[in-house]
Order: C-alpha cells, then sequence, then structure tokens
C-alpha cells in the first residue's frame, strides 16, 4: 500500500492499530521507503511517562509529527517538549484536541461542557501555552484557531472525506478543498484511499482537489 502512494503523498501515519502491531520496525520500513511519518499515538498519561514516550518515538527514523493528547494538562505537555528534543531535526509536537468521531453529546457523555468547537479552541490555547508547534483538529475549528494561534502553529486535520465518500465513524468531517480553504496546512486522509479500489488513483483525486481549493482565494 504504501509503495503505491510514492510521489503522491509526504508522510504516511503510523497509528496505534500499526504500531501495536508491528511497533518500531513499522516505521523503520516506512521511513526506508522515503516517506516522512507521521506518529499519531496520542499520548496520554502522567507526565514523566509521556516525556520517556516522546522521547523514545522522536528517536524513531524520519519522524517528522508526533501527537499527544491536549486533555493531558499543560504540564504534561510542557514534558513532552522538553522531551522532544531541540534542533531542526526535531519532530513537530502536535496536540490533539477533540477527536472528529466525537459531537456535542459524546463531549458532554464524558463530562466536557461547551461545543467541540469551543474546547477545540481552548485546548488549541493551551497547547500553544505548553509550547507545542501545532494541534490536531477539525476543519470546523480551523479558522478560530489560526485566529487564536497565528500563521505558524500547524494546523492537521483528520476526518477528510472527499464528498463521494462514507462518512464512517466519523462525526466532524470536511472535504480536503473545505479542509484547505479553512486553513489546514496538513490534512490527514485514511479509509477513502485505504478502502478505495484504486488508492493511488484515489489519492491522486484528492491532491487535485487539494490543488483547486488552493488556486482559489479564501
Amino acid at each position: 500500500m504504501a509503495r503505491q502512494f510514492r510521489g503522491v503523498a509526504d508522510f504516511i501515519k503510523v497509528g496505534s492499530q500499526l504500531f501495536t502491531a508491528e511497533g518500531p520496525r513499522a516505521v523503520e520500513r516506512l521511513a526506508a521507503l522515503g516517506f516522512g511519518i507521521f506518529l499519531d499515538l496520542k499520548f496520554h498519561d502522567i507526565p514523566n511517562t509521556v516525556a520517556g514516550a516522546v522521547a523514545a518515538a522522536a528517536g524513531l527514523p524520519k519522524v517528522r509529527l508526533l501527537t499527544v493528547h491536549a486533555s493531558g494538562g499543560l504540564k504534561m505537555m510542557q514534558a513532552a517538549r522538553e522531551a522532544a528534543g531541540g534542533g531542526k531535526t526535531r519532530p513537530s509536537l502536535l496536540a490533539v484536541t477533540i477527536l472528529t468521531s466525537m459531537d456535542a453529546p459524546a463531549l458532554r457523555s464524558v463530562g466536557f461542557a461547551g461545543s467541540p468547537q469551543s474546547r477545540a479552541l481552548a485546548l488549541a490555547r493551551l497547547a500553544k501555552t505548553a509550547g507545542l508547534d501545532g494541534v490536531v483538529a477539525s476543519a470546523h475549528e480551523v479558522r478560530a484557531i489560526r485566529r487564536a494561534c497565528g500563521p505558524k502553529f500547524i494546523i492537521v486535520v483528520p476526518g477528510v472525506r472527499p464528498s463521494s465518500a462514507l462518512q464512517n465513524d466519523q462525526s466532524r468531517v470536511a472535504t480536503p478543498a473545505e479542509a484547505i480553504r479553512a486553513g489546514a496546512d496538513y490534512l490527514v486522509v485514511g479509509r477513502p484511499v485505504t478502502q478505495a479500489s484504486h488508492p493511488r488513483r484515489a489519492a491522486l483525486e484528492i491532491i487535485e482537489e487539494i490543488a483547486s481549493a488552493q488556486r482559489r482565494p479564501r
């Protein structure tokens, strides 16, 4: 699957399913194919434990993006930032705000007051205060986060679905064009590509949609 995306995708995302099954070997093999790695393990624990996990992850080859959960709090994110190291080669550390599978009722059920948009914005501000490089957030929050956190703050948008694709278990989705026009820096596209009958063709169609959105004024 990864070989099909050479020349199409800048990064391959390694999430918890693949990492649990194959561990660091998965990162090493994908890095050997020339991809940058988005290591999306969403660390969430006490500060010391997260710091150790981030330090280990940052040492893996070609890890360029690395995630923790913003809801772990300020001290946890600060510990993660310190553990990520310095210099130009360190991975960009991103805080996951609100999962795109969660809507307002789901948030209330776990004790979060307010809308997904307001909670995501508050968590993004907290991540910036902690010194993180950016956040993972749905396209619905991108404009507000950009205004609050500035032009250099990285915003990665998951839950991206072309208009012809199924929504699956995602609640707060957007098309590639919508996410780009909102101001996303990176898009995460999973099942619409990996479950397509022609994955490379599906990826190229998304690339064209991105390019078309970039040609239009926001």
